[in-house]
């Protein structure tokens, strides 16, 4: 009989589950550290155009676009022990990835209390590739990129009408989207006026670069599970290397994420060795993943 994750979850010792769901900064800021301080030594890099740097370009959008799992570690809050910076690091890293964090704060809310329900998921509100041309313009990016465009003005606009997001809400999310856009229509306009091309290169670019990578690794965590209830069976979590899971938070350890998300990155692996045994949704690595997604795919 399979396990339910809530089930699970009452089974724990308090005192176990108070040390899961312990919090740090010294960790939280050793992982911001190493990830932001690596984008800005490559932009670094960049701007000074030394050899071969336009080999450098995919490396540092796969860094600045996976800076999507630390905006989601900082908007559950357990990324750091201390509050504000949950806030600011968010906020950061919003920006760079034209995805506004309190708009998104009650999107990914929304998918953690309706994960895979159909009706009710946001992230399903269009569905997963079925055919290989949905899946190839799906990893692309441009179907992202449009989208995250079109909220931003529609926030910024006052038009928000997603049902995720109450209505008390709504005006701190277009004053956040108004502001984001007044940044980057300044740094468009001091780019064309000094006529640099720093950003371009160091930032913008790179972003589109990397974003299929970001594609291809999300779609791992629901692709293909089911619509069910229990976290265990409606997120997957893929077994990978260290560099990818330091990469993404630690959110590889998806399903244990859903079953649990209290639970900050640097003690999902903790977390995992108590819930191993009961996930029905695993795959061992994103290149065995997307191959049997592929071979299910519609021609």
């Amino acid at each position: 009989m399979n396990t339910d994750h809530r089930d699970f979850l009452a089974a724990l010792p308090r005192e176990q589950k108070q040390e899961l769901t312990r919090k740090s900064n010294p960790k939280g800021l050793a992982a911001f550290g190493v990830h932001f301080g690596a984008i800005l030594i490559l932009g670094t890099l960049i701007s000074l155009k030394v050899s071969y740097w336009p080999l450098l370009l995919l490396p540092q959008g796969i860094l600045i676009v996976f800076l999507f799992t630390t905006l989601h570690e900082a908007i559950h809050r357990t990324a750091f022990a201390t509050p504000w910076i949950n806030d600011a690091v968010a906020r950061l890293c919003s920006f760079l990835i034209l995805l506004p964090a309190d708009w998104f704060r009650y999107f990914h809310f929304a998918h953690h209390r309706h994960t895979q329900d159909p009706e009710r998921d946001p992230e399903l509100a269009k569905p997963k590739p079925e055919t290989w041309s949905q899946y190839l313009v799906r990893v692309s990016g441009v179907p992202v990129w449009i989208s995250h465009f079109r909220t931003l003005v529609a926030n910024t606009l006052g038009r928000c009408e997603d049902q995720f997001a109450p209505p008390s809400a709504r005006n701190n999310i277009a004053k956040e989207a108004r502001a984001v856009l007044a940044v980057y229509v300044l740094f468009l306009v001091v780019s064309l006026a000094t006529g640099s091309m720093v950003l371009l290169f160091a930032w913008v670019l790179p972003v589109i670069l990397g974003q299929p990578f970001l594609r291809l690794y999300l779609l791992a965590e629901h692709g293909g599970c089911a619509f069910a209830a229990n976290m265990f069976e409606n997120s997957r979590t893929t077994f990978t290397n260290t560099l990818v899971r330091r990469l993404a938070w630690n959110m590889p350890y998806h399903a244990e994420h859903h079953a649990f998300p209290g639970v900050p990155f640097h003690r999902l692996p903790q977390f995992h060795a108590l819930t191993k045994s009961h996930l029905l949704e695993t795959e061992k690595g994103y290149v065995r993943f997307h191959g049997k997604y592929a071979r299910a795919l519609e021609s």
